[in-house]
């Protein structure tokens, strides 16, 4: 029995952790893992040291003890091999997790550069889209400025067709002895009628007898007149003394030879002479002299 407590004494007394070990924390997280287990297997590896001398310890003098201190042994020997599985364990894990980090880690990056790449493709996509949409804002201001020209062509190829015809009517008009003056056309008998025939076959040509609002025009009249007398469109059969044109409106200016009108009832009626105006009976036949205004008429 005093063997036994001698032997438990040793073993009481003596300190089997390191001094650099004895108030150590166990970092099991992160990158502290590696840390760890080395220091399982350094405070095992040790008590196992310390065991191997407990059996060669003079203090252990009895059978019991010697067999207490063997399981002590075997106890570490196993306790040393668990720890060993367990390091594995860990490090087989520890190294398939880095290199699916690394996967994972790759993948980002490939995933990022991608993006990057979409990224570039979409600001380029979106300047040649910027780029489209000016060529189609320009391309519309030019077909609607080749718009406008087109139109203004056709207005100036109506327009010209349209003086084309003028100068076809105008040129038949002139033939069939018809004159200008003032955007005036004349035409002057050869004929004789009495003044309502003379109206009638003005306005089916469509003009009417003459009406004279100047002097330049009455001396136009006496151009083309000559010594005839001649028919204007003047006229107070409507109201004896009042002197009205044929368009209604009332003489102002007047060219009477002197005595004129006379003011007999039954002359109703004006002619021009080179002289001046006289009035006379409607029924009377003398040439005549048709107007009508330079219009646009179209020849088909």
């Amino acid at each position: 029995m005093v063997a036994i407590y001698e032997s438990a004494d040793c073993v009481r007394d003596h300190n089997f952790l390191p001094e650099t070990n004895k108030h150590r924390p166990l970092q099991q997280t992160g990158n502290h893992i590696n840390l760890f287990v080395k220091n399982i297997s350094f405070q095992v590896f040790s008590h196992l040291t310390l065991c191997l001398w407990f059996l060669g310890c003079d203090c252990v003098k009895n059978r019991s003890s010697r067999a207490a201190a063997v399981c002590l042994v075997l106890m570490c020997v196993l306790l040393l091999t668990a720890v060993i599985v367990l390091c594995v364990h860990i490090h087989t894990k520890n190294t398939n997790y880095t290199k699916e980090t690394q996967q994972l880690l790759t993948k980002i990056t490939n995933l990022t550069e991608e993006r990057d790449q979409l990224l570039t493709k979409i600001t380029n996509f979106t300047k040649e889209r910027d780029q489209l949409l000016t060529k189609n804002i320009n391309l519309t201001n030019e077909r609607d400025g080749l718009s406008t020209k087109n139109d203004n062509l056709t207005k100036q190829t109506q327009q010209f067709n349209q003086e084309r015809n003028e100068l076809k009517y105008n040129s038949s008009i002139l033939q069939y002895g018809w004159s200008y003056y003032n955007l005036s056309l004349y035409f002057i008998s050869s004929e004789w009628k009495s003044w309502t025939e003379s109206r009638r076959y003005c306005t089916e040509r469509g003009a009417d007898l003459i009406i004279i609002n100047n002097r330049e025009e009455q001396n136009f009249v006496n151009s083309i007149a000559g010594s005839t007398l001649v028919w204007i469109g003047l006229t107070d059969s409507d109201e004896e003394g009042r002197w009205k044109w044929v368009d209604g409106s009332n003489m102002i200016s007047s060219f009477w030879w002197s005595g004129e009108p006379s003011g007999y009832r039954g002359k109703n009626c004006a002619v021009s002479y080179p002289s001046g105006w006289y009035d006379n009976q409607c029924n009377t036949a003398y040439k005549w002299i048709c107007e009508k205004s330079f219009v646009k008429y179209h020849i088909p």
